[in-house]
């Protein structure tokens, strides 16, 4: 529990500095949602190397695997990689365990969610889930 006298700290996001995160309507999204946004340092991917691994990793399983032609079979495709990832799948980094086992728990660790986040359906008023 936190005292009075400590200073709260905002949620965070890191990205790189690729167009699709540096867009106004993003910075937009974090300040209205009271989320810092730091950006990596340019050419330097190991600075958040979480996130380059599991881009990889659905790069190399799913999309390099796959040919996606209308957006229904594509939401499919996705829908059941992340369904093996968060929940069939056991993570060495997480004791053997799956993300949906350790969501679960609460009390270890930091993630308090699955690691490949849901989504709504919906392009249309669609909004980041963190």
């Amino acid at each position: 529990m936190r005292s009075s006298q400590e200073p709260t700290k905002s949620p965070a996001v890191v990205s790189d500095n690729g167009t699709e995160l540096t867009s106004l309507a993003i910075l937009r999204w974090s300040q209205e949602r009271r989320f810092e946004w730091h950006y990596i340092a340019p050419g330097k991917p190991m600075q958040n190397a979480f996130v380059e691994s599991f881009n990889g990793r659905l790069r190399d399983e799913c999309l390099n695997e796959t040919l996606l032609t209308p957006l229904a079979h594509a939401r499919f495709v996705l829908a059941t990689w992340r369904h093996d990832y968060n929940s069939v799948r056991p993570h060495a980094k997480l004791g053997g365990k799956t993300p949906a086992e350790i969501a679960c728990q609460r009390a270890w660790g930091h993630a308090s969610r699955h690691v490949a986040i849901l989504s709504n359906n919906h392009h249309e008023g669609a909004k980041l889930n963190l």
